[in-house]
């Protein structure tokens, strides 16, 4: 998890970015049509409400936050990717200090996806900026996952590593049977680009070529 350092002199992540605002639409439930709607039929439909969550460059007062994101979803994110261990946690102050002194460096750009109460929500992250390409992680709260949260979020990440971080290709990996974060890469404009192991696990890697310009 740990990107490494960038060549001397490389440094495409900037200091204090602005905030990039999400206005996402986000399934609540299914509706019953009645009576049947003309084109949908008995079809149900999706009942629709705005949400406001805010992408954000990790910083130092984003600690307890991403500690409580990590706990409350730990379950749920070991069902599809190996589980981070006991250790993580119990260090997670000083890991959590490495995480930032690498995006000093330029070497990464760590993004948290916030709510309107200040909740994390997801973490969307670049690592290994180098010769404008980066490797790209991200995860969802399980609250959120399923409703275009991760799929949107994503597409805006692509924008800022080209916008922001004047990245021209983005690289991921996600583990075969996790079908959901598949989709997810690939509504992004990600392509399968060929076969890895993720975690222990068989694994698919995947491409985005995005519009590279100099970072501001």
């Amino acid at each position: 998890m740990t990107p490494a350092s960038t060549p001397d002199g490389h440094s495409n992540c900037r200091p204090q970015p602005p905030v990039w605002v999400l206005a996402l639409s986000i399934v609540e439930g299914l509706d019953c049509v009645t009576p049947p709607h003309p084109v949908h039929g008995d079809e149900p439909c999706r009942r629709y409400s705005q949400a406001v969550l805010v992408l954000q460059r990790l910083r130092s007062d984003h600690s307890s936050a991403v500690l409580n994101f990590e706990l409350e979803n730990r379950e749920y994110f070991s069902a599809t990717i190996s589980d981070r261990g006991d250790e993580f946690f119990e260090q997670f102050s000083e890991r959590f200090g490495e995480l930032l002194a690498e995006q000093d460096r330029g070497a990464c750009a760590f993004h948290v996806l916030l709510d309107e109460n200040g909740t994390v929500v997801g973490r969307f992250n670049l690592y290994d900026l180098d010769g404008g390409a980066a490797e790209v992680g991200y995860r969802v709260a399980e609250r959120v996952a399923g409703r275009g949260v991760a799929t949107s979020a994503l597409q805006e990440l692509c924008m800022l590593a080209a916008e922001q971080y004047g990245l021209r290709t983005l690289n991921a990996a996600t583990s075969d049977e996790n079908v959901a974060s598949r989709k997810v890469l690939e509504n992004a404009g990600f392509v399968s680009v060929g076969s890895t192991e993720v975690g222990g696990r068989a694994g698919t890697l995947f491409k985005c070529v995005v519009s590279g310009a100099p970072a501001i």
